[in-house]
């Protein structure tokens, strides 16, 4: 079993994957209530990977004889001025959760918590691929500028995620 540091820092991840899944679902309805369905579509698919990724939390808290305390979830943020700032928000939110993992791996590597380290290795790659595609989509948006046209073409192509 892990130790109560770690127990603690699960725990405090599978609060931190339920916020950002709550705060993708939030950027969901701005871009819904925007007219940019696209871009709707895919926050609520990232909303979804996020609460599965609580999951995977959840359930490893319990595969090694853990205790799961669920936390209160802040509010996330409700309005942004733009498609680009909205991504860039959701850029900086990647980061910090890359932070957070980054964290759990030095606990697990610390404390000798191989079972636990093997497991961070999903998200460690996972982090990788989260903040690459964003930083993408920040800079499509960037090269699209106010053109209209290219704001069409970008969603549509954003709203093209599959789960």
């Amino acid at each position: 079993m892990a130790s109560q540091k770690m127990l603690t820092e699960l725990n405090n991840q599978i609060q931190e994957e339920i916020f950002s899944s709550y705060l993708y679902l939030s950027m969901a309805a701005c871009f819904a209530d925007k007219n940019l369905n696209g871009c709707a579509q895919w926050m609520t698919i990232q909303s979804q990977e996020e609460y599965a990724h609580a999951m995977k939390f959840y359930q490893y808290v319990l595969d090694i004889g853990g205790r799961v305390e669920l936390q209160a979830i802040q509010k996330p943020d409700f309005e942004w001025p733009t498609p680009l700032s909205m991504f860039e928000g959701a850029l900086a939110h990647e980061k910090h959760v890359t932070g957070r993992i980054n964290l759990l791996v030095d606990i697990a590597v610390e404390e000798k918590d191989h079972a636990t380290n093997n497991f961070l290795t999903f998200f460690v790659g996972e982090q990788v691929e989260e903040e690459a595609n964003a930083t993408q989509i920040v800079e499509n948006f960037k090269m699209v500028g106010d053109n209209i046209q290219g704001l069409y073409m970008l969603d549509k192509e954003l709203g093209a995620r599959q789960v």
